[in-house]
């Protein structure tokens, strides 16, 4: 017998923009377009620009130089972060072949102070554009913060995309396996036309097209700033674990498209459950999907024509976060590595494992537990197990069980009471750290902090787990099931279920079989 139990495009002159779907779909890299249906082959127009530095330029005049590269990037943006370091190469090696270099940045809401700090971090000395207005995106009917324009003397577009195929939207290679704006540039200097002329620039998305939907009675200050607050702000805060903040009108403005697609798609708010089948209320207490009302409402702002702001006087009281310290409070015990682990700048790196002692001289029941990344902006996930010295044969894996586990969005779990973990004396704690290098070489020296029960528990809490480790999915099959089971020794209180599957995987159904079947 087992109970549930819950718990707490562009509209330049001359570059036509490209037709997109009215849903886009989430893709796992740079895809090939027909050049003609992106401008390729026009005329670009002569874009007066202002540097950060307060130099004026126009594009085109570029003296002697055999041609213009035109890169959209941003301080933010998680795809244009990884490719920071790969701009800053593809400077030197552009200059070698005398071509030039402009660095857009069609962010408003990205201040000044942090793209000066990124300028200085990976050494950029090409002219750099804080294009708040978007003139220059819009100019060029660019895509997304990662697209680069190469264009000739003559300022007609030769290439437009992707500058290799090495990153995207959860996806991330360790080298490119084409370099198509390079390959671009070597077919241009030598007179012939790119093998490819257009690829779709994997990044985030700009919103850079007249606004074509209807008025709305929704304003920013009354209605879609609540929204956000209770269901995003607490990631996408200043300082928080998320790439950037959504707190204010002009960071969700800027922002506006990425926004809709990743509601449309149901990626954000990271919520994956299917909802009640009876339309009733959800059953699970940490249910961090938009409602149905919420969603509308955002979605119908968005899409309308003027985004109206509203009276500042009907805005919410701002949140408050804790600056980078534990969220309840001081721990009774933590543990963290030795020495600080090296993140790399580029590429992927395999998980790290690293093994900590405890020194535990007694038996502790944990209340509570929160994981706290060194450097948050790297850490994908971690997972922590716990290893009885008195039984080191059991398994020191996922099929075992975990002890502790941290993804962003979830880094401290506390019991309800009458139920706490056994920590053994002298455990040892294997911290598996998974890291996903974003263009900035960094070190981490992730925390676990745990939280003492006052008396041992009702009930003790445990971790396991249905194991399938047999799996073989028939080539080319769509939908292929696989089941797993696993009988339960006593009642039990189930807290709650993570199912894990990575993108192979569609969806996971939990049944639960009484005594009489």
């Amino acid at each position: 017998q087992v109970a549930s139990a819950v718990r707490s495009g562009g509209i330049g002159n001359a570059i036509p923009a490209p037709a997109q779907a009215p849903h886009p779909v989430r893709t796992s890299g740079p895809t090939l377009e027909k050049p003609g249906d992106v401008g390729v082959g026009r005329q670009v127009p002569a874009v007066d620009y202002v540097t950060i530095d307060g130099i004026k330029g126009r594009l085109g005049d570029s003296g002697e130089l055999k041609g213009m590269v035109v890169a959209m990037t941003s301080s933010t943006c998680p795809v244009s972060r990884r490719y920071s370091p790969s701009l800053a190469r593809l400077e030197k090696t552009l200059s070698d072949r005398d071509i030039g270099l402009i660095l857009v940045n069609p962010f408003a809401s990205e201040k000044d102070e942090e793209i000066r700090q990124s300028i200085a971090e990976f050494r950029f000395a090409s002219p750099y554009v804080h294009d708040g207005k978007k003139t220059f995106a819009t100019a060029l009917g660019a895509r997304t913060t990662t697209e680069v324009f190469l264009i000739d003397s003559h300022r007609t577009l030769i290439y437009r995309g992707a500058i290799d195929d090495q990153y995207g939207v959860d996806y991330n290679l360790a080298a490119p396996r084409v370099n198509y704006l390079l390959d671009a540039v070597d077919a241009m200097l030598a007179g012939a036309r790119p093998e490819f002329g257009a690829t779709s620039p994997p990044g985030c998305e700009l919103d850079i097209a007249p606004k074509t939907g209807t008025p709305t009675d929704l304003t920013w200050n009354r209605d879609i700033s609540r929204i956000l607050q209770q269901n995003c702000v607490d990631c996408h805060h200043d300082d928080g674990i998320a790439p950037f903040a959504l707190e204010d009108f002009v960071e969700v403005d800027d922002r506006a498209k990425v926004i809709r697609r990743v509601v449309e798609e149901g990626t954000m708010p990271p919520w994956s459950a299917a909802p009640p089948t009876d339309g009733g209320p959800t059953p699970w207490a940490n249910d961090r999907s938009l409602s149905d009302s919420d969603k509308a409402d955002l979605l119908t702002w968005l899409e309308s024509k003027e985004r109206p702001l509203g009276d500042p006087a009907d805005a919410p009281a701002a949140r408050e976060f804790p600056k980078g310290g534990w969220l309840h409070g001081t721990p009774d015990a933590e543990f963290t590595f030795d020495k600080p682990v090296r993140i790399k700048a580029e590429g992927k790196m395999p998980y790290v494992n690293l093994v900590v002692p405890t020194n535990l001289t007694e038996d502790k029941w944990i209340q509570g537990f929160e994981i706290l990344p060194g450097a948050r902006e790297v850490v994908h996930h971690v997972i922590v197990f716990a290893v009885d010295p008195e039984n080191p044969g059991e398994r020191f894996s996922e099929v075992g069980g975990y002890f502790a586990l941290y993804v962003p969005g979830t880094s401290a779990e506390m019991f309800p009471p009458g139920f706490a973990k056994r920590l053994p004396a002298g455990a040892k704690l294997r911290f598996q750290m998974h890291y996903t290098p974003n263009g900035k070489a960094t070190e981490d020296l992730t925390r676990i902090g745990f939280h003492f029960a006052t008396e041992p528990p009702k009930y003790e809490v445990k971790v396991t787990s249905v194991p399938n480790t047999r799996i073989a999915i028939p080539a080319g099959a769509d939908d292929h099931q696989e089941t797993a089971e696993r009988p339960a020794p006593t009642d039990l209180t189930i807290l709650g279920f993570l199912p894990h599957l990575h993108l192979r995987g569609k969806a996971f159904r939990y049944e639960v079989i009484g005594p009489d079947g």
